[in-house]
């Protein structure tokens, strides 16, 4: 079976730093196109940051230039690393994998919460 596992979130005060990591199983790493989502209570789930199979990146203005999403094909794992957070970074995030070859297939983990709070 195709699973996204998220880990790494919690509670931070703003200006402090989280990383998030998703592994997958269940699929040919290599040949997806993967994404960090979130979705704050209320609002619609929202692209954060984008990673190609071939490795290019793509990020939102809201975290440009304090998130960085990385991969490692070698391990079926991503992850974004989060940097001077904000109070309005709170959300659930979430992982997606979508194969390149057969765009309409795509994969979603569970989520896990970060909340940004004095």
């Amino acid at each position: 079976q195709v699973q996204l596992v998220e880990s790494g979130g919690g509670l931070v005060q703003p200006g402090g730093s989280l990383r998030l990591s998703c592994a997958a199983s269940g699929i040919i790493f290599s040949i997806y196109d993967l994404g960090w989502y979130r979705q704050a209570p209320g609002k619609q789930r929202e692209l954060v940051a984008a990673i190609t199979s071939g490795g290019i990146t793509h990020y939102t203005d809201p975290v440009k230039g304090r998130f960085t999403i990385s991969r490692d094909n070698a391990e079926n794992t991503m992850s974004l690393q989060m940097n001077t957070l904000k109070p309005e970074d709170t959300a659930v995030y979430y992982c997606n994998a979508q194969n390149t070859i057969w765009k309409r297939v795509d994969y979603w983990g569970q989520g896990t919460q970060v909340t940004v709070s004095s």
